[in-house]
């Protein structure tokens, strides 16, 4: 939230200034991958993330607005910056001034030869929260809906084959890749701002070991029944956390886009979403929901949850399965607790779904096994809270000593029986997690759950196989 109506804005150019071109309407482009494709603009202005804001004018240029996430700094961050004063508009448009120049050469990018100047939007807020979005979310009315004719592609952590796992990068990328879903997990910092984070600690997809002001942090917590050792996000304001990179979690995977992308917030996550060309829905997870409530205070006694819920209230989430609230912002909200399932569903109607582990973990907050849970009783009393079940694929089908795939359970039989969806986790096209099975083919792996097994939704880290597989597919059947 801005504490004042005015902010200051910071029109950035290593060129000279060629004259100054009004504009008075913009309106934000889905496109945020110009930010991956050109990596000085987060390298340089660490603690900043932006929105496109795209505006025509005779020169066809393009402005990028920042949302500050860190207190605006006293001064331009360049001694070449020329700087001008913008106020949102009534219908939410920007009226704003920027620099404009001619297309000059470049490494083959059209955008970047058309785009020379970056405008930076410095929000006052003095606790390093992050804008919300100064631009009105257009009609939805011509976006194409999510389709729901065959399986959810679901882009697990974005697309994380490709990028860093959970950044604005990994999830444009994979909403440009054709993924009905994005899926994130939710984790709080120390000043309860919802991020996109997986692990409990930094350590292994940022780069908070080269930061020696962190040093001291590193200390060993109890995480769902066993001691970790390491940098917890719960000990990290958002300011903090903002002036990390990411890195890819395997070194087998592309280590190009390592050190370039933030942590994102619950929100921006949103934003990507809302800001898709076509309706692309999210599935956030309730993320080790027990630590979360054990190590961060929330205020007038609320909890981890709730701060969740109300988060997708405020973004309009909402709406029963299928309904047509649903289908116009879809939601599917996750988790491994039974019990923030349970306090979920006494605050919205949005859809459920319950993630079962290896039969041999534990849940985090009852202590029961998982091969408990999968039983046909316990199923019968969450089907009065969730609409699906999202399992291990182990779970459903074990594997043998040999690599090689034994004779399915019965799980996804059990859930159909209860009307329940069941969305498994995680298919990789790597060799290394395929089964001898399918002989190193990700598609006839995708071609066995959901045909053979019968699945009704995937979590992939290759959302564009799985677009591609479904696109064969359909086009054998017609």
């Amino acid at each position: 939230m801005y504490e004042r109506e005015r902010a200051q804005a910071w029109v950035v150019s290593s060129f000279d200034s060629r004259g100054s071109r009004p504009c008075k309407s913009a309106r934000v482009v889905s496109s945020v991958k110009w930010r991956a494709r050109h990596p000085e603009f987060d390298s340089r202005y660490r603690g900043l993330t932006y929105i496109p804001l795209e505006y025509s004018s005779r020169r066809n240029a393009y402005a990028y607005i920042a949302l500050a996430v860190a207190a605006p700094p006293s001064t331009p961050p360049n001694p070449t910056v020329a700087s001008t004063t913008i106020a949102p508009a009534e219908n939410g448009t920007i009226p704003l001034y920027v620099h404009t120049h001619p297309p000059s050469p470049c490494s083959g990018d059209l955008l970047a030869c058309r785009f020379v100047a970056a405008v930076f939007l410095a929000a006052v807020a003095s606790r390093g929260v992050a804008a919300r979005p100064l631009v009105a979310w257009g009609d939805d009315s011509d976006r194409a809906p999510l389709q729901t004719s065959r399986p959810f592609n679901i882009a697990h952590r974005g697309s994380n084959g490709e990028l860093p796992e959970e950044t604005a990068a990994a999830y444009a990328r994979a909403i440009d890749e054709g993924a009905d879903f994005i899926e994130a997990d939710v984790e709080a910092t120390k000043d309860g701002h919802l991020v996109c984070f997986h692990d409990t600690t930094l350590d292994d997809v940022t780069d908070v070991a080269d930061h020696p002001e962190f040093a001291s942090r590193r200390r060993t917590l109890e995480v769902q029944w066993a001691n970790v050792t390491g940098f917890f996000i719960t000990d990290f304001t958002l300011a903090e956390l903002k002036t990390l990179r990411t890195k890819q979690r395997w070194d087998f995977r592309d280590k190009s886009h390592n050190g370039i992308s933030p942590i994102i917030t619950f929100e921006e996550f949103i934003d990507i979403a809302l800001n898709a060309k076509r309706v692309v829905g999210i599935y956030p997870e309730m993320k080790n929901p027990v630590f979360m409530n054990k190590h961060v205070q929330w205020a007038d006694g609320k909890k981890y949850e709730d701060k969740f819920i109300a988060t997708l209230k405020k973004y309009g989430y909402g709406g029963k399965y299928m309904s047509p609230e649903w289908r116009a912002k879809p939601v599917f909200i996750q988790s491994f607790a039974p019990t923030s399932l349970v306090h979920a569903a006494n605050l919205t109607d949005s859809p459920l779904v319950f993630l079962i582990d290896d039969v041999t973990v534990r849940t985090e907050d009852t202590n029961q096994s998982y091969d408990e849970i999968t039983s046909g009783e316990y199923m019968d009393y969450m089907k009065k809270y969730v609409v699906g079940i999202g399992p291990w694929k182990d779970t459903v089908v074990p594997p043998t000593g040999d690599n090689q795939l034994a004779t399915p359970t019965d799980l996804v039989a059990m859930a159909h029986a209860r009307g329940l969806q069941v969305h498994p986790y995680t298919y990789r096209n790597e060799n290394k997690f395929l089964h001898f099975n399918f002989r190193q083919d990700p598609y006839a792996e995708y071609d066995y759950w959901i045909n053979g097994v019968g699945v009704d939704g995937l979590f992939t880290d290759f959302p564009a196989s799985l677009r591609r597989f479904q696109e064969w597919t359909a086009k054998k059947q017609n």
